[in-house]
């Protein structure tokens, strides 16, 4: 089984893409977390990723492709995956057309998103680097302009499976589970 998670930033996608992997026995993987680690590194490759990141903006869809593409290739997503991160762009779902069973869109509101990140850690400090307020404004308005697109590309294929994202971390995993055994 090959599942999708999107949703704007602060959406759960990690909450229910670790839910589903313990719950089906399926590897989970986070661009977002791929990214943070090659941030981390003291490379050209690393800096760059960082830079673009901590500014609120979205990794170029070849750098992505790639990378995606890379890791896809182990031997642990051989019998399937649950992808949060990815495809961001109808160019990147292009590409990975064949990479889909089914696509979750977490749906929550841009001031539910906020609410979430300001409030990640219970103190209102942010969490992370590319969690700024003008990261994650940023972040939001990538997501309307460049990721909206995607879900009507998904919708179009009969893929695309629309999940209230707002209501409990419970009654989300429980939505997702149901719509995943159609």
């Amino acid at each position: 089984m090959k599942t999708v998670l999107i949703g704007i930033q602060g959406a759960g996608k990690s909450t229910q893409g670790n839910l589903l992997s313990e719950k089906l026995k399926i590897p989970y993987l986070s661009t977002g977390h791929i990214f943070r680690e090659l941030a981390k590194e003291k490379t050209s490759l690393g800096r760059y990723i960082k830079e673009v990141m901590n500014a609120g903006y979205l990794i170029p869809d070849k750098k992505t492709v790639e990378i995606v593409d890379e890791y896809l290739k182990r031997p642990e997503y051989k019998g399937g995956y649950i992808m949060d991160g990815f495809p961001r762009t109808v160019t990147q779902a292009d590409f990975f057309k064949d990479g889909a069973d089914r696509v979750i869109y977490l749906r929550v509101s841009d001031e539910e998103a906020l609410k979430r990140l300001t409030f990640r850690n219970g103190s209102g400090e942010q969490v992370r680097a590319d969690e700024t307020p003008a990261a994650v404004a940023k972040r939001i308005e990538s997501f309307h302009k460049f990721t909206k697109p995607v879900l009507e590309y998904y919708r179009k294929r009969e893929m695309l499976v629309e999940i209230d994202g707002e209501k409990s971390i419970d009654e989300i995993h429980q939505d997702i589970l149901e719509s995943l055994q159609k």
